[in-house]
């Protein structure tokens, strides 16, 4: 039975106090969102991920999922509800069987989560994670005052991702749109549709605050991790009448690289170098210079091809080294905007990103201006 996730990124996080919204903050190096769905897309149990963003915040979500093979955004409405609602209706044509409905801003949902929900699915309609209270509960006034006790037996804290039959879902977003609902549980309980609870996790936690950002940098250095280098190299003879093409950025020259793509020299030698960290090939064997659906394509394509098998493993991206080598152009000049432009593509902090350039004291191809060459060397990361 066809299971999908719809990941809800449409709210403004103001409550974290920052000019981003929360969900695109960097956590460890990487947006918020794009843990959140590197953590579903570990569930072999969901076929699709469905991202539910706020108007005006495409070109977040295009810097977060740069790699990712993922369906359109849906641009979500005024309240949750309402995006939850618009988000439904967009997979309404493909109609899966069940639903897992995920906020962004919960980055460590592991896999026993997401399958203890999906079994859930089994026997009910809706699954919801809970976790007991374990605090004492008072009530306060306006004034700060504590004016009672709360009894907390059978209280539970409701976490996400919240699991249902997909058909029963949508009926009670269309039937309840004009109801305020906190979750979408809350929604088909109008419905008088029983909810199942299962056991929720303590590192699922909802990033709201600063101290929330504190909590889950820290769990992220915690997490025991395997370390791999991947390396690459290309060369690129000159051309005249095509455009230099240097880490996606196009350079003022007389002459540009030959090639079957944009012969983008540096990002074919950070392209290999991602491959061959997960023993992937290399780029020949995944886009054959034969094939002409090539010709002429920006080489940021093939980067985002191999990312998204780093990241499809679970990997991260930890630092990029690269280094240009030829007589000209001069790279010196361009090297901040090539740097910005590689760690925007690879969606990693400039800070993790080195770009160099040498020459060859005027020996080989390279010194007699005959072409340029580069070489990478990356830092991947992978969960034990």
């Amino acid at each position: 039975m066809e299971c999908v996730a719809l990941v809800m990124a449409a709210g403004s996080g103001l409550r974290l106090g920052r000019e981003r919204p929360k969900q695109y903050q960097a956590l460890a190096g990487l947006p918020m969102l794009r843990r959140t769905i590197d953590a579903l897309r570990a569930c072999p149990e969901l076929r699709e991920l469905q991202v539910v963003i706020g108007a005006g915040q495409d070109d977040l979500y295009d810097a977060a999922t740069r790699g990712l093979e993922l369906p359109p955004p849906v641009i979500g409405g005024a309240t949750r509800q309402a995006s939850v609602r618009r988000g439904l209706e967009a997979l309404a044509r493909r109609a899966p069987t069940h639903v897992l409905v995920h906020d962004a801003a919960r980055p460590f949902a592991s896999p026993a989560l997401v399958g203890r929900v999906r079994q859930g699915l089994a026997s009910a309609r809706a699954v919801l994670p809970v976790l007991p209270v374990v605090d004492t509960l008072k009530r306060v006034d306006a004034n700060g005052d504590v004016v009672a006790e709360m009894p907390r037996d059978g209280l539970g804290r409701a976490q996400t991702p919240q699991g249902f039959d997909f058909a029963t879902l949508l009926l009670a977003h269309r039937r309840h749109a004009d109801r305020d609902c906190t979750d979408d549980a809350g929604v088909v309980a109008l419905d008088g549709v029983p909810v199942l609870a299962v056991a929720g996790e303590e590192e699922n936690f909802k990033v709201t605050t600063e101290a929330d950002m504190a909590r889950a940098e820290a769990l992220l250095a915690r997490q025991p991790r395997r370390w791999i280098s991947g390396s690459g190299f290309d060369v690129h003879a000159f051309a005249p009448g095509r455009p230099l093409v240097l880490c996606g950025i196009t350079l003022p020259h007389d002459r540009g690289l030959a090639g079957h793509s944009d012969a983008d020299v540096a990002l074919h030698a950070v392209t290999d170098a991602l491959l061959g960290g997960i023993a992937e090939g290399d780029i020949g064997s995944h886009f054959p210079p034969s094939d002409p659906r090539w010709r002429d394509v920006a080489s940021a394509h093939f980067l985002h091809h191999a990312t998204g098998l780093v990241r499809a493993r679970g990997g991260r991206i930890e630092h990029v080294d690269l280094t240009i080598i030829g007589e000209r152009p001069k790279i010196g000049p361009h090297r901040d905007t090539l740097r910005a432009s590689l760690a925007g593509l690879l969606a990693l902090d400039p800070g993790r990103v080195s770009v160099k350039a040498t020459t060859t004291e005027r020996l080989g191809f390279c010194g007699r201006e005959e072409g340029l060459a580069a070489q990478a060397t990356v830092s991947l990361s992978f969960p034990l």
